[in-house]
């Protein structure tokens, strides 16, 4: 029997099948390449971590091996310090800051530097455009910030995205998050001119306003939650 190409039945049987031959080839084409970007997304974040604690890959280093040498242990704590259940590299730092501090699940990396160990958590926010984040190294005195890494999703580039610049986290090191009572303060991040007496700030990024402030409010609502840790790590750097 002579298959009539022109009648309409067989136009939609011809496209369905096409589109079921195509659909079914992507899904193996996704499949196939599923565990390489899988990868590709954890090293990222590997290398956002050690970025944090002031570590960077050279040419011939894995981000893989570098991040085995110096990520000595990772946990998640809660917002009294205690370890919880949980795999420190599949927290959602995003998702937890939306949730009361005393429900959220907090990430802890543990990393050795040549400066001694330091201790890494992420931060997460938003910015002028969408979402903000990034890590904050913090020494083992509980009290002090090593070093910072920050990232965004769609700053302004020349202003509020100069957040992922050195020239901006850089200026995080040795600023302290607690106040000379004790309390948690954080890092306030302020225009040049407007720097406040007694409290520890950096400066904001040039024409990102928005995306400062941003900044300023991530490290408040994502570092105060670890307060208690922070406190343990204090009371045991003393012990020493």
């Amino acid at each position: 029997m002579k298959i009539n190409k022109e009648n309409n039945v067989y136009t939609v049987i011809y496209a369905a099948v096409l589109v079921i031959v195509v659909g079914f080839a992507l899904a193996l084409v996704y499949q196939a390449l599923r565990p390489a970007q899988l990868e590709n997304i954890a090293n990222d974040t590997k290398k956002q971590i050690l970025a944090a604690a002031l570590i960077y890959p050279t040419s011939e280093e894995s981000i893989g091996e570098l991040y085995s040498s110096h990520i000595k242990d990772s946990y998640c704590v809660d917002s009294k310090g205690a370890k919880v259940e949980g795999d420190a590299l599949d927290i959602n730092m995003a998702t937890e800051v939306k949730k009361p501090a005393d429900e959220r699940i907090l990430p802890v990396f543990v990393c050795t530097t040549d400066k001694g160990e330091k201790y890494i958590v992420p931060v997460a926010g938003a910015g002028l455009w969408g979402p903000i984040w990034g890590y904050i190294a913090m020494n083992a005195d509980g009290k002090t910030i090593y070093g910072a890494y920050f990232s965004h999703q769609g700053e302004t580039p020349g202003l509020g995205a100069e957040i992922e610049r050195p020239a901006f986290s850089s200026q995080f090191e040795g600023k302290s998050i607690f106040g000379s009572n004790g309390q948690f303060e954080s890092v306030l991040v302020v225009k040049k001119g407007q720097e406040p007496a007694g409290r520890a700030y950096v400066n904001a990024v040039s024409g990102g306003t928005i995306t400062s402030q941003g900044v300023q409010k991530m490290l408040f609502t994502s570092l105060e939650p670890y307060t208690a840790f922070f406190k343990n790590l204090e009371k045991e750097s003393n012990k020493e």
